[in-house]
């Protein structure tokens, strides 16, 4: 059994219903090249040069329901990162609080998931948690009878959460991102998911925000607005596609019998003598 998967490297703007329409014609490229799933990076409704409370919408909302009637119009799986609303909330100053929740979607043919990401962006200057609520639960989802783990961006530090993952039996583990800019993040990037497929023995497909320079869009320095560099790995760790900063479609061919052979050879799962508990993120 093959699994023919695609990542469609954009770069969104602060507007949904044109980050809709890439949406489709990115969509519609892959599956004309077969692709059964298309994976698309974290932000595509909006890109984070924009407040994430303000653009959310609820999972029956325009945006996602856009996206699933493209799905349906395709015959394809997609996931996409978009911005759901989080719970109300008051501030230590009585005013009310809003923010949104890091959302990434899956929605196909027989399939519908959807991922809140748990590990926030709290780090190099930037304050996720100020606009957006983490969520605490693990998501696993079966796409064309394979195991898919979900993941966002930061989450990819973490090697618990991918372990975890594949002890719940994923064969694949999705990263959709929009990776902060500034030296040697690029090479981060790569270094950490390829490290994620060793921990998990899974593929795991890194789908990053094309660079917006590429395209004219102006950034912030250290912004997470994508520095592109998708990639996707095997199992053992070796890259069986990769992009460069600009916007790029990348399409591959899994075998979920690659896993079964890696964890044969490569038994880390097994061999762990510590727990992987389900993450949990605490009440912020």
């Amino acid at each position: 059994m093959t699994l023919r998967l695609a990542v469609a490297q954009i770069a969104a703007s602060t507007e949904p219903d044109a980050n809709l329409a890439l949406v489709r014609e990115q969509a519609g490229r892959a599956a004309a090249q077969g692709a059964e799933l298309v994976v698309f990076p974290e932000a595509t409704m909006a890109s984070f040069a924009t407040r994430s409370a303000a653009v959310a919408e609820p999972l029956d909302g325009p945006f996602a329901t856009g996206v699933r009637a493209v799905a349906s119009e395709l015959g394809v799986t997609l996931a996409v990162g978009l911005f759901t609303p989080g719970r109300p909330r008051v501030g230590d100053d009585g005013t009310p609080r809003v923010r949104a929740r890091n959302t990434l979607l899956v929605t196909g043919p027989g399939v519908e998931a959807s991922y809140d990401k748990i590990h926030l962006f709290d780090a190099l200057g930037f304050t996720e948690s100020r606009h957006v609520e983490a969520g605490s639960d693990a998501v696993v989802v079966d796409v064309a009878g394979v195991r898919i783990g979900l993941s966002i961006c930061f989450d990819v530090r973490f090697p618990e959460l991918f372990k975890h993952l594949a002890g719940r039996g994923a064969e694949v583990i999705l990263v959709p991102a929009s990776w902060a800019n500034g030296p040697g993040k690029a090479k981060q990037w790569e270094a950490l998911v390829r490290a994620r497929a060793l921990d998990s023995t899974c593929f795991v497909v890194g789908a990053g925000q094309a660079d917006p320079m590429t395209v004219g869009q102006e950034v912030e320095p250290g912004a997470p607005t994508g520095v592109g560099h998708s990639l996707v790995v095997g199992p053992n760790g070796d890259v069986l596609a990769r992009a460069d900063a600009a916007p790029e479609l990348l399409v591959v061919d899994l075998e979920p019998a690659d896993v079964a052979r890696a964890r044969e050879s490569l038994p880390v799962l097994a061999g762990a003598r510590f727990m992987i508990r389900p993450p949990h993120a605490p009440e912020p």
